[in-house]
């Protein structure tokens, strides 16, 4: 009797997946199999190379956010953009801004400068505090867990929305970008705090940490070695979800005219703008709703497979 070796499924992981290979080598080789995954980076590295030559990008269509062009607008009609589709033409690739005749392409990329700053800021903000919150009441535990973990129940307690409104709307001679970066960061560390105080919990009894501790390694460095890296992969999945829920929040608020103020372009105060010209100049509407609705679209996308692969027992329901 001969023995014969199990057969393996042509999509098996032991197949695909060769023995030693890192978290990132594994999130590359599993990015590149999901074409949707590729289209969605594909989007995101074009809206943050869009948001980084934003005055660049400008000056190439040729107008200024600020620049009006009356001789875009037609007086007579209430000032609606001359041509169809909202004006747009060799002049102005994605049309005009009714009343002001401002060009839509520049003032978009602006708006995306802006929102993706603020997202990123405020991700980094409570990325960090987070992971930091996280780990230290995981490791140390006893009182510090208790505090940590009372003063993250806390914030999560607080409407936040509401919040954010109320602050905003409060203060005035502030700069606005830097105060919603500060308000939103302020309410978004505690779900990361909670993630990380989970691995953290579930890290800090393994075996290489007990044997770093028994070798006199002193916490700080049990944390950055050890146990930093074992949470690396839930907190880069989690981060990449933050980011489209941060473009929302700011979109939301400039919506409700508590964030961005003009002149300063933002995709929620274009579109609160837009509201009144939905019938007479539809495309005024239509463009920086696309815009919005494909950043947080891509950057979902991406995030849920990033979660998928770097935090599997995370992703699971």
């Amino acid at each position: 009797m001969t023995d014969t070796a199990p057969a393996t499924a042509p999509g098996a992981v032991a197949a695909e997946v060769p023995p030693g290979s890192s978290p990132w080598q594994l999130a590359r080789r599993e990015l590149r199999r999901r074409p949707a995954v590729r289209v969605s980076l594909a989007i995101v590295v074009l809206f943050v190379v869009m948001a980084a030559a934003a005055p660049w990008l400008g000056a190439l269509g040729g107008w200024s956010p600020d620049t009006f062009d009356k001789s875009a607008i037609d007086p007579y009609l209430g000032g609606l953009p001359l041509g169809p589709l909202g004006g747009i033409g060799p002049d102005h690739w994605l049309g005009v801004e009714p009343v002001t005749g401002r060009d839509l392409f520049a003032r978009v990329v602006h708006g995306a400068q802006v929102s993706l700053l603020i997202a990123f800021t405020a991700t980094a903000i409570v990325v960090l505090a987070g992971t930091a919150a996280g780990i230290a009441a995981g490791y140390f535990g006893g009182r510090t867990d208790a505090v940590l973990s009372r003063l993250m129940d806390l914030t999560m307690s607080f409407p936040s929305l509401i919040f954010m409104i109320a602050v905003l709307s409060v203060a005035k001679d502030v700069d606005r970008i830097v105060l919603m970066t500060a308000v939103i960061g302020l309410f978004g560390w505690p779900g990361i705090a909670r993630v990380v105080r989970g691995q953290t919990l579930s890290l800090k009894h393994r075996e290489y940490v007990d044997a770093a501790r028994v070798g006199g390694a002193g916490a700080w460095r049990i944390l950055t070695r050890d146990i930093l890296p074992g949470v690396a992969g839930p907190v880069i999945a989690y981060t990449t979800l933050l980011v489209p829920g941060m473009i929302s929040t700011e979109a939301a608020l400039s919506y409700l005219g508590v964030g961005v103020r003009p002149p300063t372009p933002s995709w929620g105060q274009m579109i609160a703008e837009s509201v009144a010209f939905y019938e007479t100049d539809p495309m005024y509407f239509v463009i920086p709703s696309a815009f919005l609705f494909l950043a947080v679209l891509a950057f979902t996308l991406l995030g849920d497979a990033l979660r998928d692969i770097l935090d599997p027992r995370g992703g699971r329901t």
